[in-house]
């Protein structure tokens, strides 16, 4: 089967994509394009759906470089594969021919771009990694290596949605004690329980970051399981584990 990516406008002229789990060697829970090593997946067959979205972006497999990803605000600069693979939660790069990738299950996957600088990035934007700052970080990264602000460009894929991102009053707090205006960022649900937005708290980070345009594709994990693996999902599901999205970028 063909892998199937999603693109966006904003990031045209550059090789990109949000991977579905279309495509891929995978079965069982993780039928597909499970990218995720840390899964309980058999590593071969992550190994060849790794090589097959390598293949799709003209790289050797070991030019498709991602973190040891840990919910933190941390970004780094790469311009080669990394041994030990670090632990942070986005990458920058201004190096030609390295694509810079990132793993998601309902976070936020973002891709970054100064096209006139020759700069990208990529983060894992969860809840916690999107509030401690990643996407500051990524943008900083950027500007590390001789982006501006004003010139990026960023592109948040498929992620959890509102409707389907049920939380608690505890997790409310946590927001609305860093700044109390985030509490726009939920609705009320039944009895305690609130919807947060994941993708608007997103998009409204980096347009507070400076940069000059940002959008979500508007793809929800948890509502689209022919499409997209969902952490939250399996486990409403009882699954005993769950399949890693793709989202990746290069020069």
């Amino acid at each position: 089967m063909t892998l199937e990516i999603i693109t966006d406008p904003l990031l045209d002229g550059l090789t990109h994509g949000f991977f579905t789990r279309k495509g891929g060697a995978s079965s069982g829970v993780f039928e597909g394009l499970n990218c995720g090593y840390g899964s309980s997946d058999q590593h071969e067959i992550v190994t060849i759906n790794r090589s097959r979205v390598a293949d799709l972006l003209g790289i050797a497999d070991d030019q498709l470089v991602g973190v040891h990803q840990i919910h933190s605000a941390d970004a780094v600069a790469v311009n080669a594969p990394m041994k030990p693979v670090p632990k942070a939660d986005a990458l920058v790069t201004a190096t030609k021919g390295v694509a810079l990738s990132i793993l998601t299950a309902d976070c936020q996957p973002v891709l970054f771009a100064d096209p006139k600088a020759g700069v990208i990035g990529a983060a894992h934007a969860g809840w916690k990694g999107a509030l401690h700052g990643v996407l500051e970080a990524t943008v900083a990264g950027m500007e590390n290596l001789g982006a501006s602000r004003t010139n990026i460009v960023a592109v948040i894929g498929p992620s959890i949605s509102q409707a389907n991102y049920e939380v608690g009053p505890e997790f409310r707090e946590t927001f609305i004690a860093s700044n109390p205006s985030y509490d726009r960022f939920f609705l009320q649900g039944h009895g305690d329980r609130f919807q947060f937005d994941l993708p608007a708290f997103g998009l409204f980070q980096l347009k507070q970051s400076g940069i000059k345009a940002a959008s979500w594709t508007h793809h929800c994990t948890y509502a689209d399981p022919k499409r997209f693996f969902s952490y939250r999902r399996s486990v409403h599901e009882k699954q005993a584990d769950y399949g890693r999205l793709i989202a990746a970028i290069r020069l």
